[in-house]
């Protein structure tokens, strides 16, 4: 009979697996399928539940070795008979994998509901059983990466020893420390840098391209249009999609019903001045240019990640104030806000730091009298880099006339702090602070109104979905259950969503990825429930109920035209 390779031997080795890590990579794959925040279709949760299954099964490898070595063989039950072995191989792989296909048959319909919660398409249970397939082979390939360090470690122990007469009981150490430097250098130094190199290399390219039909403004109101000091070319993919969308004149006159005037739009791009002090002189020369510091509001957007600008909030500010108005953004980043999250978020909180600043700095100059109000609207990461230019509630009060943001992420320092102190009482998903005198949040338009108590100017209002997974994110979901999965359900969260160690953290972190990806009104999707936190915050003296649904049907007969990236 031909002898095996060595090499053969150990790649099947990497295959075998062990039976009491099957039970708990089982267990592991169960809480997976349990309700997360927002539907997910088979691929997603097949990903989820195999890196979930991963994880459990490196936990039951871990407890079923401590009860060997500590108990069983202290007792003289291990190894348990031949035949014993035999059924527990047998048996347990069979059982998980029928609870699992059970728990899929279960998990289908609860995805079904969270469809119909959030308005979303629903999954047949046929469909969903995909998901077991795909978990098995995720679960795979990571236990036999994790199987092939520590073989690493082995081998590196071994020839330690054998080499360099190193003991034993130092080299394994010995061992672990230099593959884990290794594994860090390769992760980090290689694959991080390049990966973030490449796609920023990608998106840069984006940045030079323009959406079909946007062309150069015609009107001198906006960058890149007749005199402006930021060309054309300079502004970037979003840049050039924002200065050239939204209602003129003539058609916020016909919606308003009453003569307006044509609404400011400035931008600098990454490519309109080598650094961002020069593009923020660009930014200012712009604002004087268009004269923005004589119309009634000059709102500053810290943009997400590729400079984009919701086009949604920023028409419902041009519909409120029937175009006098001055918008004003900057770009700080060629990659995508949820990219920008992972990777770069000082860098957008510089940039809001710095925008926000310049403006404020540029508007103290003007007479009290004339000036126009000085607003921040931010969206996602905008946020977050708006949040940077302000050292807490006061400092917001001092600086500027009102604040709206909205879909805040968990790692946003101010919206944390005011959500951690917030009324006895009052839960996590919709907190109120200070009896809402200054800050509140919403979740929808109904709730902004909420608690009923007096509002001061100015204004600060989030607003923030139960289900939207960028609000509640966080590496603590690792290890600590959160509140908001401690109190009553938000409208659109199912009350069967639970939280389980490691688990709870892989689900919310996989919503990310969709978030934007479901209809209006949920997760990180607010649609015109920006229009109705716009007026609340700095709604014009006698605005109606009848103002508000007139913009709103505007806005809404044209958002087929608008981009949803940001």
């Amino acid at each position: 009979m031909r002898e095996r390779h060595p090499l053969v031997g150990w790649a099947w080795g990497l295959l075998r697996l062990d039976y009491t890590g099957i039970a708990f990579a089982a267990l592991f794959f169960c809480w997976s399928l349990t309700p997360s925040l927002l539907p997910r279709d088979w691929l997603f949760q097949g990903l989820i539940g195999g890196i979930t299954a991963a994880i459990g099964y490196g936990v039951g490898t871990a407890v079923g070795w401590a009860v060997n070595r500590f108990l069983l063989s202290r007792l003289g039950w291990w190894p348990p008979p031949a035949k014993v072995q035999l059924t527990l191989k047998i048996a347990v792989p069979t059982l998980s994998l029928l609870v699992s296909v059970g728990m899929l048959i279960a998990a289908a319909a609860w995805q079904r509901e969270l469809a119909a919660l959030t308005d979303a398409e629903g999954t047949t249970t046929t469909g969903y059983l995909r998901t077991l397939l795909l978990s098995m082979v995720v679960a795979a390939l990571i236990i036999s990466l994790w199987r092939v360090l520590r073989d690493l470690v082995r081998l590196i122990a071994r020839y330690l020893n054998r080499w360099l007469k190193v003991p034993r009981s130092a080299a394994a150490p010995i061992g672990v420390v230099l593959v884990a430097f290794l594994t860090y250098t390769v992760v980090t130094d290689v694959l991080f840098d390049a990966t973030y190199a490449a796609i920023n290399s990608a998106f840069s390219l984006q940045n030079d391209t323009t959406r079909e039909g946007v062309t150069a403004p015609d009107e001198p109101e906006r960058s890149g249009g007749p005199g402006s000091y930021a060309s054309w070319e300079s502004l970037g993919f979003e840049g050039r999609n924002f200065v050239s969308r939204g209602m003129h004149a003539d058609e916020l006159a016909a919606v308003n019903g009453k003569p307006a005037v044509e609404p400011i739009r400035v931008y600098a791009g990454l490519e309109t001045a080598d650094d961002t002090d020069a593009r923020l002189d660009v930014v200012i020369s712009e604002l004087e240019r268009t004269g923005a510091f004589e119309r009634s509001v000059l709102v500053v957007i810290p943009t997400t990640g590729t400079g984009w600008v919701n086009p949604t909030a920023a028409e419902a500010i041009e519909l409120v104030h029937n175009g006098d108005s001055a918008l004003v953004a900057s770009q700080y980043s060629y990659l995508p806000s949820w990219i920008s999250f992972l990777a770069d978020r000082d860098k957008a909180a510089e940039a809001g730091r710095a925008l926000i600043g310049r403006v404020h700095e540029r508007w103290l100059r003007e007479p009290v009298e004339t000036r126009p109000k000085l607003l921040v609207y931010g969206e996602s990461l905008g946020t977050q880099a708006g949040e940077a230019a302000f050292d807490g509630l006061g400092d917001i009060r001092e600086t500027v006339d009102g604040v709206l943001w909205v879909g805040p992420p968990n790692a946003n320092p101010l919206w944390s702090r005011l959500v951690a102190r917030r009324d006895l009482g009052s839960p996590q998903v919709e907190p109120v602070y200070s009896d809402g005198l200054v800050v509140r949040f919403a979740n929808d338009a109904s709730s902004i109104a909420n608690p009923p108590s007096p509002w001061m100017t100015p204004r600060v209002l989030y607003i923030q979905h139960p289900s939207d997974p960028v609000v509640w994110w966080s590496p603590d979901l690792i290890f600590n259950r959160p509140d908001w999965l401690s109190e009553a359900p938000g409208a659109d969260r199912l009350p069967s969503m639970r939280w389980f160690p490691f688990v709870t953290f892989w689900q919310v972190a996989a919503d990310l990825a969709n978030a934007a990806g479901v209809p209006d009104g949920h997760g990180h999707n607010y649609g015109t429930t920006v229009l109705d936190g716009w007026i609340a915050v700095a709604g014009p003296d006698g605005w109606t109920v009848a103002d508000t649904e007139r913009v709103r049907a505007a806005i809404e007969a044209r958002a087929g035209t608008q981009g949803p990236e940001k």
